[in-house]
């Protein structure tokens, strides 16, 4: 099992941050999807990278500007997404924690560095979308 954890301070009001990352319909401030299905119930969305890779995501905790929880699955990996949010006097501080399952030995070598990647995107991407 991987595991990867990104911390950052942000200066935008924690409801708006919060509501931005569980917009699971708007992904237009995300550089590396092509698009997201959400069901109709909103528990489950699959979003889709550039080149059209799915990864279904099952939502399994949502505390209201505070935490944010999901599993998520694709034909490489499995794990559970965490999301804090947390009011600090400037903005927001945010901890997002991934813990995957890669299912090929030779992926599993490359997936920590492949995770961190990913989390940093995600948040220079988070801080574009706040005008940051």
């Amino acid at each position: 099992m991987k595991k990867a954890t990104i911390t950052a301070n942000l200066n935008s009001d924690v409801q708006k941050v919060w509501d931005i990352v569980t917009d699971n319909r708007d992904y237009t401030w995300r550089n590396d999807l092509s698009k997201i299905e959400v069901s109709d119930n909103e528990q489950t969305f699959i979003e889709y990278t550039k080149n059209g890779f799915p990864t279904t995501f099952t939502i399994t905790l949502k505390k209201p500007t505070e935490r944010y929880e999901f599993d998520m699955k694709n034909r490489n990996m499995s794990g559970h997404w965490v999301g804090t949010f947390s009011k600090t006097e400037t903005g927001t501080q945010i901890e997002f924690t991934e813990e995957l399952t890669i299912k090929n030995p030779i992926m599993n070598l490359l997936a920590g560095i492949y995770i961190k990647k990913q989390q940093a995107t995600y948040v220079d991407n988070l801080r574009k979308a706040l005008g940051e």
